[in-house]
């Protein structure tokens, strides 16, 4: 069993609810493998390792790039550490917040060749943080842009909120796209 699928395997058999979707994956492989050798890749969100199985995935045989994965739950990042990932890629149980400050104090122009922000830190709270981790020419992958009937009003507009600052930042270029859960991608200048 390949990566993805065995990270979607652990998902349903851990009860984990929140990994992307497919289409999202898909995408987020291709923007993987256009990252340049030497670059790194930062994922917000390990949750049970699907994200980060689909980056690995675009990567492919390239062992010339950093991946790393922030999760906050000890216990939901125990599950995605089950895994045998490549020596490349490098899963932490840390804030997010946290971990984006102590990035920023070591690099003034950004750290991070693409970033997918799927957590609340860093994407809700800190997407500031975010935004600032980005190389210049670097992408910002944010998925769940679409609202759902089920997503309670609150959540409604703190998504809403993330859209708004990310396609009117003015050291970003954005497109939304209709593409799984909804995405923004934005490149910063």
């Amino acid at each position: 069993m390949d990566l993805v699928d065995a990270a979607y395997a652990r998902a349903e058999s851990s009860g984990f609810p929140m990994s992307c979707e497919r289409p999202v994956g898909q995408l987020l492989a291709t923007l993987a493998a256009a990252v340049r050798p030497g670059g790194n890749i930062l994922e917000l969100g390990t949750g049970a390792g699907v994200g980060v199985a689909w980056l690995v995935r675009g990567l492919g045989e390239r062992t010339d790039v950093t991946v790393t994965s922030i999760e906050l739950d000890p216990a939901t990042a125990a599950v995605a550490a089950t895994e045998a990932w490549p020596s490349f890629v490098d899963l932490r149980v840390a804030d997010a917040l946290s971990f984006l400050s102590t990035t920023l104090l070591s690099s003034a122009a950004g750290a991070f060749d693409l970033i997918f922000a799927d957590a609340p830190g860093g994407k809700v709270e800190g997407l500031d943080l975010t935004i600032a981790a980005l190389r210049p020419r670097g992408i910002l992958a944010v998925d769940d842009m679409r609202p759902a009937e089920d997503w309670p009003e609150d959540f409604k507009v703190r998504q809403d909120g993330v859209r708004r600052t990310l396609v009117e930042h003015p050291n970003l270029v954005s497109v939304e796209l209709d593409h799984g859960s909804g995405m923004v991608l934005s490149t910063r200048r």
